[in-house]
């Protein structure tokens, strides 16, 4: 190592700095014992050591200044007293560049640097309103890493950006990503110690020392995949083993500007263990926002400070979902955000939605319930499906969970499914059962972008991907687990279905407003602006064994004309009947449908009709007639009536 000089360094921020006179390096010791950095020469195994003394010391935080280090020659751990571990706040991870499978020993990693210097291309974060994203959740691995993926680099950021006009020609215009943070795959064999065995990096933990009896023992062997990473993590640095270039900190930012020059934002999740500390939660989503440009997060964990996150002036502007959130907190006194940044995530929608789907009966309120429900503090976050549970093609296929190949008995995932296998279970070469499958899907994607919110769809869901049954894929790096490409030629029906049906809720925004619907008059059309409609039109049947709808929009189109949407829901397995309701000088016309329903006009009652088939949703629209085609419907109403009339003097 050439020589280097060392000054007084500063506390904040913790972990690495790159700075024009030199690298700042922080780390926090609440012990007496001594501490220091360790170098290691780029691709050679030299050390050098750096002590701090109590010069470097403010408190319980170590820091200097060092000169003369080439930030791309160098990587580093920090130690205290003999243990060794990997910098918590490092910006980026080495030694974990390439996906990890079978028994494989466990790498040593080292912190490395990034300088943090990027062209943005005058690129930011969208701040697209709740009510108008379409959001897509995906794991970057799974999403590209079939071979039918097409894709270059498969599995990697590189391979989700080629996948961008595809994302465009959906729809979708804001991706989830499950955790891109650096986390180790491989779960290691019980003989070992956890995670900590050769590096410890929890940041609650960094003053440990290994037990003497396991600092030379031999690595313990990886005896599973985790493809996820709900785990304890490097939580500053982007995953190595998903950039094809060799440098995540720079690829992670090419999709991220490309994504954003596309129109879609990048929500990005984050677990926390119960062990991390809310103030270091807190610092790892600034430094996303600020280094990545990132427009939102999707936190879990039971331990988060939710209320100290939605406080922070910096993420004003950025997406932050969760379960819940103290509202009375976050707005105190009845104030009301100047914008909702706020979205709660939960499942209520999910499991009352797919009862609803399987014909259960008593589920119309709860049904009516998610439709409407909007929040006027935050957003509300709507799927059908989850990374956690059944794919949608499963959700029809599948009435129990198949996850033997998970190596647990079957006893990982959820019991609580609330599917329907439409008859068999499993795979099916039976044309009714394969043709009530694709219906079924048709009408759970009906449901989820025609209800207010927003709307969340599962990476594959749109093209009906299996994963065989099993509900919990977190450690199927294999074909179970990714998202097999070859389905989108096979069901290029179902998928033009889910791209029509995006493209109708964008259209119509009486679909998606951004505050609750009032049952009444609201653009003074005469008709209000969310309306309830049984087989007699403005009379809904809300008894317990009912299991059809209609429901009736009256928004206000691109022209400052009335936007009337009418959708039948029908989850019944016999036919219903539905008197549609009429409109002044309009048509109602059908656009969508998961079965084709016709809409009939009975020439006595001088009223139109549609017959709604069993397990199927039909969305209407109400057509603005011609001036010739309103003369020719007064002169068929006059006949109709006066046709009625001689009937009744003939009967007398």
């Amino acid at each position: 190592m050439k020589k280097i000089k060392i000054n007084i360094g500063q506390p904040y921020p913790l972990g690495v700095s790159v700075r024009e006179t030199g690298i700042n390096f922080s780390m926090v010791n609440g012990s007496d014992k001594e501490c220091g950095i360790i170098f290691y020469r780029k691709g050679v195994e030299q050390r050098e050591r750096i002590l701090f003394d109590q010069r470097h010391r403010i408190g319980n935080i170590c820091c200097v200044l060092v000169e003369g280090i080439t930030p791309g020659d160098y990587e580093y751990n920090f130690f205290i007293g003999d243990n060794v571990f990997v910098d918590p706040y490092a910006k980026r991870i080495v030694g974990n560049e390439k996906w990890r499978s079978g028994e494989l020993v466990r790498p040593l990693l080292r912190g490395g640097f990034d300088c943090g210097k990027f062209d943005w291309a005058d690129t930011a974060p969208l701040h697209i309103p709740y009510h108008e994203s379409i959001m897509y959740c995906l794991n970057v691995r799974s999403f590209t890493r079939h071979p039918s993926s097409k894709v270059k680099k498969k599995g990697t950021f590189e391979g989700l950006m080629e996948k961008i006009p595809y994302l465009r020609e959906l729809g979708i215009n804001s991706i989830e990503l499950m955790p891109v943070y650096e986390y180790e795959e491989c779960e290691w064999d019980d003989t070992g110690t956890d995670i900590k065995t050769q590096i410890e990096y929890q940041v609650n933990h960094i003053d440990e020392k290994l037990p003497s009896d396991q600092a030379d023992a031999e690595p313990p062997k990886a005896k599973r995949i985790n493809c996820w990473g709900y785990k304890d993590a490097f939580y500053f640095a982007p995953k190595a083993s998903y950039a094809a270039c060799g440098d995540p900190c720079e690829e992670f930012r090419r999709m991220v500007r490309s994504l954003h020059q596309n129109g879609i934002e990048v929500i990005m999740q984050f677990y926390f263990p119960d062990s991390v500390k809310q103030g270091y939660i807190l610092e790892i989503i600034k430094y996303w926002v600020m280094a990545y440009q990132i427009d939102g997060v999707h936190l879990k964990g039971s331990r988060l400070p939710m209320t100290l996150i939605a406080t922070e002036p910096l993420l004003a502007n950025t997406k932050i979902m969760c379960e819940d959130f103290y509202l009375h907190e976050i707005y105190p006194n009845g104030m009301q955000p100047p914008g909702k940044v706020l979205g709660y995530y939960r499942d209520e929608y999910m499991y009352d939605m797919r009862k609803y789907l399987k014909g259960d009966q008593d589920t119309l309120k709860s049904f009516r319930y998610h439709m409407r429900n909007t929040n006027p503090m935050c957003g509300v976050v709507n799927y059908i499906t989850n990374y956690y549970g059944f794919t949608l093609k499963d959700l029809v296929s599948y009435e129990r969970k198949h996850n033997e190949a998970n190596g647990e008995d079957n006893t990982d995932g959820t019991n609580y499914n609330f599917s329907w296998n439409c008859g068999v279970e499993g795979p099916s070469r039976r044309k009714t059962v394969k043709q009530l499958r694709i219906k079924q899907m048709k009408n759970a994607l009906s449901f989820l972008f025609t209800a207010q919110g927003t709307p969340l769809l599962y990476a594959g869901d749109e093209f009906g991907n299996s994963q065989n049954g099993n509900n919990n894929c977190y450690c199927q790096d294999n074909e179970t687990g990714w998202i097999d490409w070859r389905e989108l030629d096979r069901n290029q029906e179902l998928f033009a279905y889910v791209r029509e049906l995006i493209a109708f809720r964008k259209h119509h925004s009486i679909l998606h407003l951004d505050e609750k619907l009032t049952t009444l008059d609201r653009y003074g059309y005469g008709y209000p602006d969310l309306s309830y409609h049984g087989e007699e039109a403005w009379r809904v049947q809300l008894e317990y064994y009912s299991r059809h709808i209609g429901i009736m929009y009256c928004g206000q189109d691109d022209e400052g004309d009335g936007d009337y949407i009418y959708i039948a829901y029908n989850m019944h397995w016999n036919s219903h009947r539905f008197a549609l309701p009429s409109i002044a000088k309009h048509k109602w016309e059908s656009v969508l449908s998961t079965e084709v329903n016709s809409v009939v006009f009975d020439e006595e009652k001088n009223m139109e009709y549609i017959d709604i088939a069993p397990r199927s949703v039909s969305i209407l629209t109400g057509r603005k007639l011609t001036e010739a085609e309103i003369r020719q419907k007064t002169a068929a109403s006059t006949t109709g009536v006066t046709d009625i009339k001689n009937k009744r003097s003939r009967k007398r």
